[in-house]
């Protein structure tokens, strides 16, 4: 078994599950590979057990059966820039608040590695979204997908911008906003539910678009299929806009063409028959819970 851990940081407070983890993948006789600045923080308790170091551009092939990321959802959108078109397993272990993608508690960090051997979990095949510009951008280092969303926004300024938006070379509208959201199933309960786009489960073969405090009442969030090219050209106030690639941004002039559209490969999600999405939604969102005194 070849195994990639990777964290953005390490509290005093995650010892545990992190030597509990080490010692489930010792008795398998694992071979463990951690992220190179991560390594540097937990060094003083893995040192022994630890094959060799990775880092985003060498280290990580094809060969790995599971890529374990330790934190939360930030850290597990961070990690796909990590996991790239490699098709490794990837589960994230939350050390701190419920997430819709790092959902496997650490208190329960043993059981990752036993129910994975014994097979109690299913691949959950999730769908990516990619930028296309006529140039590249050095903030993005060639990494021009997202797991979540693409979003365009505006930058310096409290005005509005307008985001002129095509569905397959036919025009559909411009949100006059402070942006829009280009949201996959997985990016659903993310920064497009906070600005009212609907929930999404992870398998379907959608894309929503949700624009952020339109100023045209009538614009909602608008669910289409994940086949659709998408184009988006901004205009404003200001010289430049903001455009994001989950928590990835960069910097580009207004009047630039921005090209969408679902990415050709995806990123296999492990979830255990344990952790479900569903199970998830429902804790996280209180649904099913009587709340009357």
């Amino acid at each position: 078994m070849k195994v990639a851990i990777y964290g953005q940081s390490f509290q005093k407070e995650d010892q545990l599950c992190v030597e509990e983890l080490m010692d489930e993948l010792k008795k398998l006789n694992a071979s463990i590979y951690v992220e190179e600045s991560f390594y540097a923080l937990v060094a003083t308790i893995t040192k022994e057990q630890i094959k060799g170091t990775f880092t985003q551009s060498k280290g990580l092939d094809p060969s790995f059966d599971m890529f374990v990321s330790f934190g939360g959802d930030g850290t597990m959108l961070r990690a796909v820039t990590y996991i790239k078109d490699y098709g490794i397993p990837i589960v994230g272990v939350n050390t701190g608040r419920l997430g819709f993608l790092s959902t496997f508690k650490k208190e329960n960090v043993r059981k990752l590695v036993t129910e994975f051997q014994a097979g109690h979990f299913t691949i959950e095949e999730r769908s990516l979204v990619e930028l296309e510009l006529d140039s590249e951008l050095d903030e993005f280092n060639g990494l021009n997908f997202a797991l979540n969303e693409i979003t365009v926004s505006r930058k310096d300024t409290t005005s509005m911008i307008t985001v002129e938006t095509w569905l397959d070379d036919e025009y559909l509208t411009s949100y006059w906003s402070d942006g829009l959201i280009v949201s996959t199933p997985t990016g659903s309960t993310g920064y497009s539910l906070s600005c009212g786009g609907p929930v999404m489960v992870p398998s379907a073969k959608s894309l929503v678009l949700t624009p952020i405090a339109p100023h045209n009442l009538n614009a909602r969030p608008l669910v289409i299929s994940d086949n659709t090219q998408i184009r988006l050209k901004v205009s404003g106030r200001e010289h430049t806009h903001l455009v994001s690639l989950d928590s990835r941004i960069a910097d580009i002039p207004n009047g630039k063409e921005i090209r969408i559209k679902k990415a050709d490969f995806t990123v296999k999600m492990i979830e255990y028959k344990s952790e479900s999405f569903l199970k998830t939604l429902r804790n996280k969102l209180l649904w099913g819970e009587d709340k009357r005194n």
